[in-house]
């Protein structure tokens, strides 16, 4: 819980980033409905940035917090060193490939030629941006992963509040509009980066920070970044879900349901962000006592994150079941879109306790290190459950945008319960046989 409160705070800030860009975009004066629309097709660019922090973040940080049970302190430094210069050089990569192909981009991800202005002018100023975001995002793990909670908490605390603080000045004063929300994201991710930087390089930093661990070792990053394809692939499958569900709303709805799918993704974001903390918290607790041998505390953090996922994640369901029109009015008010959203949000939360095991069980596949479990499962339920049913479905029952919405539920059920049962069934006799052997010994 020490790490737990702390990263679960952090988690629900980090979302502030874009949630409150959405609210203030939402009620700008004129074309709030298009706006809104245009920011939601910027989503799969932002899951796919965040993509490559996880990458190299979460692929380095469970790695760190084995080498640090294991008392291999100049290991655990060179691979967070190797991480950070993963994440500079492909944030450069990221940025050019992405401004130079962002109009194709962006009409693939479901734009037309009345929302397209809207996505463009933020996307262009967000990529600029993206350095920033990886090295927030991905280093602030390393931090966690140290123990820091609090301190991590406190990086995306203060990006957060720089930006809530910025976009109304941006946006409406200024009169910037969606590009002054991008704008002030860019400005508060920066101010993560340097403070995240600032921390892992000063004295308070268990691992720190050195130039001499940049140098970028074959077999080092080979394991960062196949640990790390877990979260990579959950951000990038995240995407093409995404681009899949706006071409296909965009089809049978038009923008009017894309808008809607960016409010069904924001509250989502904002709800999920707690499971997320729970499971990112036991991580490092996981790792370090698995690498230490202490198995028994291992098993005792899986039954924790498990048990608190499910509970909250049905609480959720209801909530979100019983007052639909509550969470859509945050964020946009228009009738139509309101009365549209209602039963989109009642279809595509249904059973949402679901997700809970999904996230339950790869975090502890990766904590432990079993990258080719967690890869399996990030790609099983995107690409080979959810894809197929948002295409499948709306034909195959003739359901339209309605059928589109019931992809997620049915692929939640299908590929959380596979995920959690393959853990329970894989990693707890393995927990077991090293305690009896252990205690053999």
């Amino acid at each position: 819980m020490k790490l737990a409160v702390p990263m679960t705070l952090a988690q629900l800030v980090n979302v502030l980033y874009n949630i409150v860009d959405r609210i203030f975009i939402g009620r700008i004066p004129e074309n709030a409905t298009l706006a809104l629309t245009g920011l939601g097709l910027c989503l799969p660019i932002v899951s796919i940035v965040m993509a490559f922090a996880n990458l190299f973040g979460m692929g380095g940080a469970p790695l760190c917090s084995i080498e640090r049970g294991r008392g291999s302190t100049d290991e655990a430094e060179k691979i967070m060193g190797n991480s950070f210069m993963l994440m500079l050089l492909f944030g450069v990569l990221l940025t050019a490939v992405g401004l130079i192909f962002k109009k194709p981009l962006l009409y693939l991800f479901g734009a037309s030629d009345a929302t397209y202005p809207f996505a463009a002018q933020f996307a262009e100023i967000y990529l600029l941006g993206t350095v920033f975001v990886m090295v927030g995002l991905g280093m602030n793990s390393f931090i966690n992963s140290q123990g820091f909670g609090t301190m991590g908490m406190m990086t995306v605390l203060l990006g957060a509040v720089v930006n809530i603080i910025l976009d109304p000045i941006f946006i409406f004063f200024m009169d910037m509009g969606v590009r002054g929300a991008a704008l002030a994201t860019v400005i508060a991710q920066l101010l993560s980066a340097l403070w995240t930087v600032k921390f892992l390089t000063g004295k308070k930093a268990i691992l720190k920070l050195k130039l001499s661990c940049f140098r970028l070792e074959k077999h080092r990053v080979k394991s960062i970044i196949g640990l790390g394809m877990s979260g990579f692939t959950m951000n990038v499958t995240n995407s093409f879900v995404q681009v899949l569900y706006n071409a296909s709303l965009q089809q049978y709805g038009g923008d009017l349901y894309v808008g809607v799918m960016t409010i069904i993704n924001s509250v989502r974001e904002v709800f999920i962000m707690p499971v997320k903390g729970v499971t990112n918290s036991a991580q490092p607790i996981m790792g370090f006592n698995y690498g230490a041998e202490a198995y028994g505390r291992v098993k005792k953090a899986i039954v924790f994150t498990s048990i608190v996922s499910i509970v909250y994640t049905t609480a959720v369901w209801g909530l979100i079941h019983g007052y639909p029109e509550f969470f859509i009015r945050i964020f946009n008010q228009d009738p139509e879109l309101i009365t549209a959203g209602v039963p989109a949000m009642r279809i595509y939360y249904f059973g949402f306790f679901f997700m809970s095991l999904q996230i339950a069980g790869q975090s502890t596949f990766v904590a432990l290190g079993k990258a080719r479990q967690a890869v399996f499962f990030s790609i099983f339920r995107k690409v080979i459950i959810v894809a197929p049913l948002i295409i499948a479905i709306p034909l195959l029952l003739g359901n339209g945008i309605f059928g589109v919405f019931m992809a997620e539920p049915v692929s939640n059920f299908i590929g959380g319960g596979a995920c959690f049962i393959t853990m329970l069934l894989t990693v707890w006799p393995e927990l077991n046989k090293k305690i009896k052997k252990k205690n053999a010994s």
